[in-house]
């Protein structure tokens, strides 16, 4: 299910031509059509009468779309995309020869979230690209695709662990890292919170932690990321709408952190800040 804000359409990427930008807030979903499709509907449509009391009016519409073109016609729409100086992401399917110095990542993101053409994506590997050093242990919370452990491992980083709470992700992240030519001993996606995994981190700390998820989630999660975060290391927070910026910071800085650097695109902010 995906939730569509009305903000700004980016200039070129994923997404931006084959649905129109909605002039309210809309949240878009896929329901198989099984025989439990009509009663999945009327709970929707029972809870969406339900925000009435909050005030949201809430207008629901349906349509039936054949799988297999609803499944691959988002392709024609991802193109490859250099996202730094070095740093292209390249769709499986497409044709494409790189200069000497471009660094490739081949991805097939599928259902996952993750295509390096979001703002949201791009700047975490732009700021993976500036903060990871060599051999560095990476870890990605709320992995999606997997691009961006993808960049840290061809970045040079040394061991990688992502977590994600969708098994779709967590299938999609493994498969493109192993696309990418990433041996499977130099990393792990787990399906789960990064709470789940906590005590397992806990003797594996990691020198660059980034996590693209939003502003709520970031700040809930905060002391987590801490706890697996070498002393002198580095988060990257990405998916904070601008006016959640102050939010974002003023949790860092409780939890301790140092803010240093803020990066924006449009209505999207990243940042870094070191432990």
């Amino acid at each position: 299910m995906v939730s569509q804000v009305p903000l700004e359409a980016p200039p070129e990427g994923f997404g931006s031509d084959d649905l129109p930008i909605p002039d309210e807030t809309s949240i878009s979903g896929y329901i198989p059509d099984t025989d439990s499709s009509i009663q999945t509907l009327e709970k929707i449509r029972k809870r969406a009468k339900e925000l009435a009391n909050e005030g949201v009016d809430v207008v629901i519409q349906t349509s039936i779309v054949d799988q297999d073109d609803w499944a691959e016609s988002w392709k024609n729409f991802f193109h490859v995309t250099k996202i730094t100086d070095k740093i292209v992401v390249k769709p499986t399917w497409r044709e494409f020869t790189p200069n000497a110095d471009d660094i490739v990542i081949e991805l097939d993101p599928g259902m996952a979230f993750g295509t390096g053409t979001h703002p949201t994506t791009a700047m975490c590997v732009q700021l993976i690209e500036k903060y990871l050093k060599y051999e560095d242990r990476f870890l990605d919370v709320g992995t999606g695709s997997g691009i961006l452990m993808i960049a840290a491992a061809k970045l040079g980083a040394s061991y990688l662990i992502g977590v994600d709470t969708d098994e779709i992700a967590v299938q999609v992240a493994s498969e493109n890292l192993l696309k990418n030519i990433i041996a499977s001993n130099l990393f792990d996606v787990k399906k789960g919170t990064l709470e789940q995994y906590i005590s397992e981190f806990n003797s594996l700390k990691f020198d660059l932690i980034a996590a693209n998820i939003i502003a709520e989630v970031l700040i809930e999660i905060m002391a987590d990321i801490k706890a697996c975060l070498k002393t002198g290391g580095t988060v990257i927070l990405s998916g904070i709408i601008k006016e959640r910026t102050d939010k974002v910071t003023a949790a860092l800085e409780r939890h301790g952190f140092t803010i240093s650097e803020i990066m924006s695109d449009g209505e999207w902010i990243a940042i870094a800040a070191k432990k």
